[in-house]
């Protein structure tokens, strides 16, 4: 039908665009995304047999917060290719063609007995994951949120795979049970917000088999504590410290609240088709795992408000919704069917273009191509808007153009990395090699570029300060006898009394714009 092909091309399109970006990313040796080189570095220090999770208080003053299994993944390309950020790259956006190809198939395989099966809107499901803005952005970078999503995933859809398959043949699959348990576990130690996939799991079959729910809810609290406990042992207590404490963060209720309005904005079609169908579920049937996972995830995302957090946050619930809206359409299409050919064919087109309606809310084109300049205007986008540089450390300047528009509004992710951009960290890295010290510089890439020491991580620096976790005496002491001959500001991430060791100690003498940021270098007064 020529509404299921339009739909299905304006979801390949969107693919399309979210590869190209990709690999405009895998090809730019620094920091995209404030925090790409500290995963790195994490991967880096694995890759050498040690841990991230260090004492923060004495030179080279660095530690994490990020949980260990995302950057073990990565440790093989490490070791063959050196610490480059492509290594991460790739695997974050294959992470997501997994989470794709999960959701699609746990709606081709849709619920109950005997569901109609359409590969169409399996693909359609699963592509809108993709298409979304918020995975477009973050997706292909060197973070490990997206690959804790995907773990999470195929968690939950294993999940549903071995419990129909229990019910069907009447007897227990303890081996896939310790496979969902396994896969859970990993997704905890790649980022700590997969508690709530986990309580949806927990939850599922608690509803199912009570009994059984506790005794498996034990045996997995064990591992995890003992995993925990092992660590922490490991670095002498600085595990606990990195990765609890240090995210102790104050809650923005305006952050959380325009997150949650965005999201919704973007996402309606999903979001409202998955609503309907959790309602349906609740008053009609019995639970499954998806709608339970969709409420928990939803619920969840109130932890976008914490500082430091931000449209990612919002990943699984956004996949959960994914399945969910393929399910309530699978459903839609079979009961049309039932009632002959004309509901059969309103259905028909119904999905479609319900399906190219939420295309066009997250609306998203590099228009940097001629090409792509064509295909924005023939849908009545803009090909640029204007945006001024971020500036936290210069004078503010003015408005520039850039080739990118976005439905979630234009910032600093989404528009690929050009050959200027690359250029321009060059000239950071230059400029930190006349001198004979690392850099004492927020991004970690260009220590890395120039084979020097990574210093510090501003942002966990400054979560330890705000939780009365960290001592400056030292590095303070390093700053006020200019011990280091380059600094590197981007946004001032760093303590305040760092930021003010700094401006009494140093002096802006260059000025560099990278991916629409100022990066200001500082020498010694």
């Amino acid at each position: 039908m020529l509404l299921i092909a339009l739909a299905l091309a304006a979801y390949l399109g969107y693919f399309l665009v979210y590869s190209q970006y990709a690999v405009a990313l895998f090809r730019f040796p620094f920091d995209y995304d404030q925090g790409e080189g500290f995963e790195l570095m994490d991967t880096l220090l694995f890759s050498r047999g040690e841990w991230p999770y260090q004492d923060i208080d004495t030179y080279p003053f660095y530690s994490s917060n990020y949980p260990p299994v995302y950057h073990l993944a990565i440790v093989p390309l490490v070791w063959l290719f050196g610490p480059q950020y492509w290594t991460g790259r790739v695997v974050a956006y294959l992470g997501t063609l997994i989470t794709a190809a999960a959701i699609g198939y746990a709606v081709y395989r849709g619920l109950g007995p005997q569901p109609s099966r359409r590969w169409w809107l399996a693909a359609l499901a699963g592509l809108a994951y993709l298409a979304s803005n918020y995975i477009y952005h973050v997706g292909p970078l060197f973070r490990q949120h997206l690959f804790m999503v995907m773990l999470e995933t195929v968690a939950v859809v294993v999940t549903s795979l071995v419990v129909a398959r229990e019910e069907a043949q009447g007897r227990r699959s303890n081996r896939g049970w310790l496979l969902i348990m396994l896969l859970l576990l990993l997704a905890g130690y790649t980022k700590q917000l997969a508690y709530a996939s986990v309580a949806a799991v927990f939850i599922f079959l608690f509803l199912r088999q009570p009994k059984r729910a506790v005794l498996w809810a034990a045996g997995f609290a064990l591992a995890t504590g003992l995993v925990f406990l092992f660590i922490n042992w490991q670095t002498d207590g600085q595990w606990l410290i990195n990765t609890v404490t240090a995210n102790i963060n104050p809650f923005v209720p305006g952050q959380a609240q325009a997150l949650f309005r965005q999201w919704f904005q973007l996402h309606a079609v999903l979001v409202l088709a998955a609503a309907a169908f959790a309602v349906y579920q609740l008053y009609f049937e019995r639970l499954s795992v998806y709608t339970i996972w969709f409420v928990v995830a939803v619920a969840n995302s109130v932890t976008a408000g914490k500082w430091g957090a931000g449209e990612s946050y919002f990943a699984t619930a956004i996949a959960a919704s994914c399945i969910l809206a393929g399910l309530a359409f699978n459903r839609l299409l079979d009961g049309a069917a039932r009632r002959g050919p004309n509901w059969q064919f309103a259905a028909l087109v119904a999905v479609p273009l319900l399906f190219l309606y939420q295309a066009s809310l997250v609306f998203h084109l590099p228009t940097h191509t001629p090409a792509q300049q064509a295909l924005a205007r023939l849908l009545g986008q803009p090909t640029e808007v204007i945006i001024a540089p971020q500036t936290s450390c210069s004078a503010p300047r003015p408005g520039e153009s850039i080739p990118y528009v976005d439905a979630a509004g234009v910032g600093l992710l989404g528009r690929p990395p050009t050959a200027t951009d690359t250029a321009a960290g060059i000239t950071i890295a230059n400029l930190i090699a006349t001198g004979q010290t690392p850099a004492f510089s927020e991004e970690a890439g260009f220590n890395l570029y120039t084979g020097r020491d990574v210093v510090t991580n501003p942002t966990q620096l400054l979560n330890l300060y705000n939780n009365n976790q960290v001592d400056l005496t030292e590095m303070l002491a390093m700053l006020n006898t200019q011990a280091f001959d380059t600094i590197v500001l981007r946004a001032q991430f760093y303590p305040p009394p760092i930021l003010d060791a700094i401006g009494q100690n140093y002096q802006t003498t260059d000025l560099v714009q990278m991916n629409g940021f100022v990066y200001c270098i500082m020498r010694p007064k």
